[in-house]
């Protein structure tokens, strides 16, 4: 188990019982000792819809209860109402969820009560983990008594999303809602309803089915395609299984880029700064108004970057990643209203932007994709590819400008380079190839950005079917 680029993860079966305890306990302990929360204080805790959740989030509460915290139950709630929650009773979360990765896998997501916890947090819990560990301090894992919070934290973030837009937004839309195993499938279906919609539930499913949506796996993108022509749709909408993340598909059942629906939301806020990863598209500089930052991958290092530019006075600041999930650090006024800073991934505001805007220009979804004219990109992964692997392979092309140019003979010449997170190489022709293991799972990952469709996808097989073969000739 360790924490990767969003929360703690590792194998369901190693979290259950004594170890997810062991880092709910460290958790407390490290907020008591920062004076960052006091015994008698309320921790929340939410879940996915894994079948591991409840046994971990029962072993959180009872370990978290041993320490003096009065534990709240949200239940299976999308992370963002639940961090929302949080921060409007000013109380610490954990929300037990693998967010889209496979099934066998779980993890925890940790929130102080101000917000999201940071690279620094993480290193603090882990050190409190192995303390505990070396005293031998025992860890209670058995479940705690709890109070049942889940109804106002979902009526909180419905109050939120149902005042983003006017009454009737989506009137005369018809919108398919892919709901298979994510907390957010009911959520989703009353918000866009309150807006007007014509609701269409699809794919319903009570086994867990991990939807990444920064790489849509093919099967998704057939079942989207088939939904969207049968019951002749405007738009597809899901999340991934905590719903942080967004996934919107156009009139075709094609899905919109993560990076594409941020840049819309960047839009529709009005935003003076947007901070995002590296591996969103080159292509956003010259797309708003805006001031740009780019930082590695994950939700820790964007709020770090949004963070930074309110210490230097800026106004206005939100962030997205190239999964869709979209963050804001400052206050902003949208239909009216003044919305509170959510400075956790949150896929409903993109959704919404991004629906609504199809709406007011009366255009299909993907005449409005395509009006922006942006470099097509696209990503894929390896899964089950083992870490160590993904380290050598790394570890090799950053080891000479000589092995990156072996590598890359059968793709192109490098241009130039950068290493904020991953090997992003700009070749001599303006591709754009991008290597970096996931920091969530045994999985290598892959993003590339060509001038067509065609171009890129013979550039994201070119990268993995490169990759396999240097793995396959250790």
């Amino acid at each position: 188990m360790k924490f990767g680029t969003s929360g703690l993860r590792g194998l369901s079966m190693d979290l259950t019982g004594r170890a997810s305890a062991l880092y709910a306990m460290a958790f407390g302990k490290y907020l008591l000792q920062s004076n960052k929360a006091a015994k008698g204080d309320v921790i929340l805790i939410g879940r996915d819809f894994r079948e591991s959740s409840p046994e971990i989030a029962g072993n959180c509460a009872g370990a978290l209860a041993s320490l003096g915290f009065k534990v709240l139950d949200c239940g299976p709630v999308p992370t963002p109402a639940l961090a929302l929650y949080g921060l409007e009773r000013k109380a610490a979360c954990l929300m037990v969820t693998g967010s889209h990765i496979p099934a066998d896998r779980n993890g925890i997501k940790f929130y102080r009560p101000d917000g999201e916890i940071d690279k620094a947090d993480e290193a603090a819990i882990t050190r409190f983990a192995a303390e505990i560990e070396a005293s031998g301090e025992a860890v209670v894992s058995a479940p705690a008594a709890v109070e049942d919070h889940s109804a106002p934290c979902l009526q909180l973030f419905f109050e939120r999303n149902a005042a983003l837009l006017p009454a009737g937004a989506f009137l005369g839309m018809k919108i398919g809602i892919y709901q298979h195993s994510t907390v957010a499938r009911d959520l989703m279906v009353d918000i866009l309803a309150h807006y007007g919609a014509e609701i269409v539930a699809l794919g319903r499913s009570e086994t867990f089915i991990p939807v990444d949506t920064e790489a849509v796996s093919e099967e998704t993108i057939a079942l989207l395609k088939s939904w969207a022509s049968t019951h002749g749709l405007d738009a597809i909408v899901s999340t991934d299984g905590d719903g942080d993340r967004p996934l919107v598909a156009d009139e075709t059942g094609t899905p919109l880029r993560g990076d594409l629906l941020g840049l819309i939301s960047a839009n529709f806020l009005g935003a003076g700064t947007v901070v995002t990863p590296v591996t969103s598209n080159s292509g956003i500089e010259a797309a708003g108004s805006f001031r740009v930052v780019r930082t590695r991958v994950g939700s820790p290092f964007v709020i770090a970057g949004m963070e930074e530019a309110v210490s230097a006075g800026k106004d206005l600041v939100m962030g997205f990643e190239a999964n869709g999930g979209l963050l804001t650090a400052t206050p902003f006024d949208i239909n009216g209203h003044s919305v509170r800073a959510l400075p956790t991934r949150d896929c409903f505001l993109p959704m919404l932007a991004t629906l609504s805007l199809a709406a007011i220009r009366k255009e299909p979804l993907s005449i409005v994709a395509a009006s922006y004219k942006l470099p097509f990109a696209a990503a894929d992964r390896l899964e089950n590819f083992p870490v160590e692997t993904s380290a050598a392979l790394m570890t090799y092309l950053r080891g000479s400008d000589a092995n990156l140019t072996e590598f890359l003979q059968p793709i192109g010449e490098v241009g130039s380079k950068s290493d904020i997170d991953g090997l992003r190489v700009t070749l001599r022709d303006g591709r754009i190839i991008h290597f970096r293991p996931s920091g969530n799972a045994p999985e290598m990952r892959c993003y590339v950005e060509a001038e067509g469709e065609a171009a890129a996808l013979e550039l994201l097989n070119a990268g993995l079917t490169r990759i396999k073969r240097w793995a396959e000739a250790r």
